[in-house]
């Protein structure tokens, strides 16, 4: 049997990527990272992992690791993700989404690395007008930040048909949980993502969650999301790979969520049960760029990947990710110096 190829995993020391290095290493890939720690943390990435402090615009370095590591494949998550931000700074995300993207292609291009998985995004689908949004729905983004997931898709696509390159493109919805284990979660201060800010305000860590929106056509009026358990859409990855070395004149654009979605209200009436507290809500108006619901058909990934989630549940994901935040507690002295 062929060993595996070593994988690059780009923004390793991050949310995701730092679980999907854990995946890797599970399932016995050789793996190595890349990530300028802006956003992720050292302590994030496992001590037998070669790690590489540095920006992905740095075509040397990224010459160098391939050379040194023997990489053979890259998992792309470096990147900039908060939509409002995107709104009110579009060139940043044009910057760190698209352009390093770009300079990350090429230079996989350059050194002959065949194999890419690119972390994109369910906001490439804009705001869709069906229930259920299918890969082939059309992809209008309404945010800088969906838009610059988009063009590297574009990019992928390109490069694909011109050079000797597969990629998978995984569409996140939204991400949510830690790893059953222990090992990894969400460390980012001030992050965005609802069920991680929920946490916090019920350990007293924020004084109130902000609900943005009131007035969408769902059930509640709030927003309604597809969470997806960080650790499942980390297999998911390794499973991906696995896939485009197998057929390497094939790519993969897949959507990655459960094909059910919960309503703000509803994530914090969970987390309300899970710690026995009332979070403060404070109603407020929309944000710029977000859409009212956004669930993901997941048929094509089940079909495509021999997928199967295994944290499909509210209440697990929001158990992990109080797991995870009461740990954080501990290791907080640790990430300030990181």
């Amino acid at each position: 049997m062929t060993s595996k190829p070593t994988v690059l995993v780009t923004g390793g020391a991050g949310y995701i990527g730092s679980h999907t290095v854990l995946a890797l290493q599970d399932a016995g890939w050789p793996v190595c990272v890349i990530d300028n720690l802006v956003t992720g943390f050292r302590f994030a990435v496992p001590h037998d992992v070669p790690f590489y402090e540095g920006d992905i615009e740095d075509t040397a370095l990224l010459a160098r690791i391939f050379a040194e590591q023997r990489v053979g494949a890259v998992m792309h998550f470096a990147g900039s993700v908060v939509v409002p931000e995107s709104v009110s700074d579009p060139l940043k995300y044009y910057h760190n989404n698209t352009a390093r993207s770009r300079t990350l292609i090429a230079a996989c291009v350059a050194a002959s690395v065949p194999h890419f998985i690119f972390s994109s995004t369910a906001a490439t689908y804009g705001t869709p007008s069906v229930a259920a949004v299918t890969e082939d729905t059309p992809q209008l983004p309404i945010n800088p930040y969906g838009m610059s997931k988009l063009m590297t898709e574009i990019m992928l696509g390109d490069v694909s048909r011109a050079a000797p390159f597969n990629y998978g493109a995984l569409r996140y919805f939204n991400v949510a949980g830690a790893d059953p284990q222990g090992r990894a979660g969400q460390s980012t201060a001030g992050a965005t993502h609802l069920i991680k800010v929920a946490v916090e305000a019920a350990l007293g860590k924020r004084e109130h969650v902000g609900v943005f929106g009131t007035d969408f056509d769902t059930p509640d009026g709030t927003g309604v999301r597809d969470y997806i358990h960080v650790s499942d859409l980390a297999a998911a990855h390794v499973l991906a790979l696995e896939a485009l070395i197998a057929q390497p004149t094939r790519s993969l654009t897949l959507n990655c969520g459960y094909g059910r979605g919960f309503s703000v209200l509803e994530v914090l009436d969970a987390v309300d049960r899970a710690t026995n507290t009332k979070i403060d809500r404070r109603l407020e108006g929309r944000r710029a760029g977000d859409p009212g619901c956004l669930i993901s058909d997941n048929s094509r990934i089940l079909k495509t990947l021999t997928w199967v989630p295994r944290h499909a549940d509210l209440d697990t994901m929001i158990g992990h990710a109080l797991t995870w935040e009461r740990k954080l507690t501990m290791l907080q002295p640790i990430a300030e110096k990181a």
